[in-house]
């Protein structure tokens, strides 16, 4: 698989943003930045912002013992987990172990999206992390990738 450095412009509510996405991309994967962006702001933004900044006081436990929806940015912890898992994560929602309640603190989204979509969005979220978090990213995923069809 032939990878490449590529730069993909976005421009959304008046604001230019360029998202650099590094050698280690596949270049298919460049091609699910702006759908991936789409699913994303449609939704994973009213919970996780519509920037990946987390919602307010995301390490602070909320009234039920949860805590809020974290960044998918740098700031957050998204790119510690393999493809496999995010994929899982996003197809049929997480409950944070550290939770007090038993309730899925993130729904599944299988009902919803696509497998295409979902893997389009996690690469969106790829384009949000520093070189080093992808890089870490790739590492995890190299034996965890997406799963290309659904069981």
């Amino acid at each position: 698989m032939r990878r490449f450095a590529v730069g993909v412009m976005f421009v959304a509510a008046g604001q230019t943003a360029i998202a650099r996405v590094n050698a280690e991309t596949p270049l298919s994967d460049t091609d699910q930045i702006k759908p991936g962006r789409g699913v994303y702001e449609q939704h994973c933004a009213s919970c996780h912002g519509a920037n990946a900044e987390g919602a307010p006081n995301w390490q602070e436990r909320d009234a039920h013992g949860e805590l809020p929806a974290p960044p998918h940015n740098a700031e957050g912890h998204t790119w510690r987990h393999s493809d496999t898992d995010l994929y899982e994560m996003v197809s049929k929602g997480w409950r944070d172990p550290f939770n007090k309640s038993e309730r899925l603190t993130m729904p599944a989204f299988d009902a919803e999206i696509s497998p295409e979509q979902i893997r389009a969005v996690i690469g969106y979220l790829k384009t949000l992390w520093t070189p080093e978090q992808r890089q870490f990213q790739l590492q995890e995923s190299r034996d965890h990738p997406t799963p290309r069809r659904m069981p």
